[in-house]
């Protein structure tokens, strides 16, 4: 399947949209060029956290932010900074970002379109010759998605401190390379992944534009919104253990089957998050019975629950149900049960202060602000721990990720990226 992403891009661009030193072209030619490295044979792309892919597509984004005058450093995680100078270089910069891998067989959207909006505020900012009162960085953050760990946005942990140093170097990826081998190939080590922490007051404040990765801006006919706040997951391993048994000769009275408890659980788990949040969630996606046989009772069923919210209260408020769901289950069959509490992330509600100010961004250009909760992590999440931040999700097509047919059309890219570039520029004022 040939690479077509530019001319579909293109094909229904609305070239009015070129205007504050903002072009669309630009964007689309980027956008390509990127689709190019790891580009697979369905018409999607594989550049995982560290590899090759990755660093060559972080070299061709290094290119174009030396063109926009942006002065580029790597730190020993692989996050890439673009600094360019303000009026005032004492103040704290304001900056923008996301990154360039993907999930094994992704689109070409999630990342890059943060990366390339950040990029163009500079990219338009030279077409104009202006010059920003507060120093501007764009961040290009490492491994975000994790899939070589299997644990995600690396690159935001490592410049925030968030990191747990001793479980990172115990990582293997899926050759069965260490997280420390990894590093040395990519060109770095051990002490530049500490090193890579800075000081987050540094910045004044980080916004990141996301492809929304749902439906609410389509349903509601939006280009652009505002992200309310970023779920924090919680993510729990439930284990029910019973009695195995002969399928034909254990009577149906007195088993005690895991798997039925399991069912049960699963069937009652969908109905919590109503009960503490409009935006909390709850999704069971794993699931391994042992010993797994047709003809054989199971002796015991581990399922893994992925609980989030916008909020830590509420979010715990659904853990603590679902816990409780589960031992009532299990003493009601007369079965064993162990939950073991294996990811417990902060949520990162918005301030209501930024999301006005994107929402006063947004009404200028005549659009409704609409207001999203991310149930997805984003590297923003990890910086709102310690600085403020802020969130643009970008409408997507049928809210398809993590798939080669997600898409987004340019005149949404180009319609947020006037929307992130006043916002920033409002924030250099005050």
């Amino acid at each position: 399947m040939g690479n077509d992403l530019f001319d579909n891009l293109m094909k229904t661009y609305d070239r009015q949209l070129d205007y504050s030193g903002i072009n669309g072209e630009r964007i689309a030619k980027r956008l390509y060029e990127l689709s190019e490295i790891g580009f697979t044979s369905d018409g999607g792309v594989r550049r995982p956290g560290f590899s090759n892919e990755e660093k060559s597509a972080k070299q061709l984004v290094k290119s174009w932010m030396d063109e926009a005058g942006l002065k580029v450093t790597e730190d020993g995680a692989g996050n890439v900074i673009g600094r360019l100078d303000g009026v005032n270089n004492d103040l704290p910069a304001v900056a923008s970002g996301s990154h360039v891998d993907s999930v094994p067989n992704g689109g070409h959207f999630d990342g890059p379109v943060g990366v390339l909006a950040a990029l163009e505020v500079a990219s338009a900012w030279k077409e104009m010759n202006f010059i920003p009162k507060k120093p501007y960085e764009m961040i290009i953050f490492t491994d975000e998605e994790g899939s070589r760990f299997n644990s995600g946005l690396t690159g935001s942990t490592a410049m925030t401190g968030n990191e747990d140093y001793a479980k990172q170097t115990q990582m293997v990826d899926y050759n069965g390379d260490s997280f420390e081998s990894v590093l040395q190939a990519y060109g770095s080590s051990l002490q530049g992944f500490k090193e890579a922490k800075r000081d987050m007051k540094e910045l004044e404040i980080f916004i990141e534009v996301h492809i929304e990765q749902g439906k609410k801006l389509e349903n509601d006919d939006l280009p652009v919104g505002i992200v309310s706040g970023i779920a924090g997951p919680a993510w729990l391993e439930v284990t029910f253990t019973g009695e195995a048994g002969h399928a034909g000769n254990t009577p149906m009275n007195g088993r005690r089957d895991p798997l039925i408890a399991a069912a049960e659980f699963i069937q009652k788990v969908e109905g919590f998050p109503e009960k503490v949040s409009d935006t909390a969630v709850a999704t069971i996606g794993k699931v391994n019975v042992s010993p797994n046989g047709i003809n054989v009772i199971p002796q015991l069923v581990t399922l893994n629950v992925d609980i989030r919210d916008i909020y830590k209260d509420t979010r715990d408020e659904l853990l603590q149900l679902i816990i409780q769901e589960a031992e009532h289950i299990a003493g009601n069959r007369e079965i064993s049960i162990n939950v073991k509490e294996n990811t417990k992330i902060q949520p990162v509600p918005i301030k209501k202060e930024l999301q006005n100010k994107l929402a006063n961004s947004i009404s200028k250009y005549g659009l409704e602000p609409a207001y999203i909760p991310s149930g997805a992590g984003h590297d923003a999440m990890n910086l709102g721990m310690h600085i403020p931040v802020a969130m643009l999700f970008v409408r997507s097509k049928d809210g398809i990720s993590h798939n080669p047919k997600e898409w987004s059309t340019l005149n949404d890219i180009v319609t947020t990226i006037h929307v992130l570039k006043d916002c920033v520029e409002g924030v250099m004022e005050e």
